[in-house]
């Protein structure tokens, strides 16, 4: 992880949806960005603040409800603990697996140019 290798996204907001390589009972998600330490402007303004995670049911048919994707939780990664920080998601009823994950950023730490994302751990069975 170095300053500046990082999916970086326009304004404060964003998403994207990571096909998995194979179907997943999802238990957890993990999100990484830089340090203080590290940074160029000693600032992690660009990391990613409040976090909705949703599995997708791209691909597939839509279930009994009509929706499209299932919302497995709502986080907020917080610049002052570890890098690295894991997550825990909600199950799903009736349990099973999934082959897509959106990541939804609604806000980031204050930066209104960009947002930075530098990993993303999808955790399951």
């Amino acid at each position: 992880v170095s300053p500046g290798s990082c999916w970086a996204f326009k304004g404060h907001q964003g998403q994207v949806v990571i096909k998995l390589p194979a179907r997943v009972h999802l238990t957890a998600i993990t999100v990484q960005h830089i340090t203080k330490d590290v940074s160029p402007s000693g600032t992690v303004i660009s990391a990613p603040k409040d976090i909705a995670v949703f599995v997708s049911l791209l691909g597939t048919s839509v279930d009994a409800d009509g929706e499209e994707e299932s919302l497995l939780g709502t986080f907020t990664y917080n610049v002052e603990k570890e890098p690295m920080q894991t997550f825990p998601l909600k199950d799903v009823l009736p349990p099973r697996a999934f082959s897509y994950v959106k990541l939804l950023v609604k806000s980031n730490w204050g930066n209104p140019w960009y947002t930075c994302i530098y990993r993303v751990q999808v955790h399951g069975r």
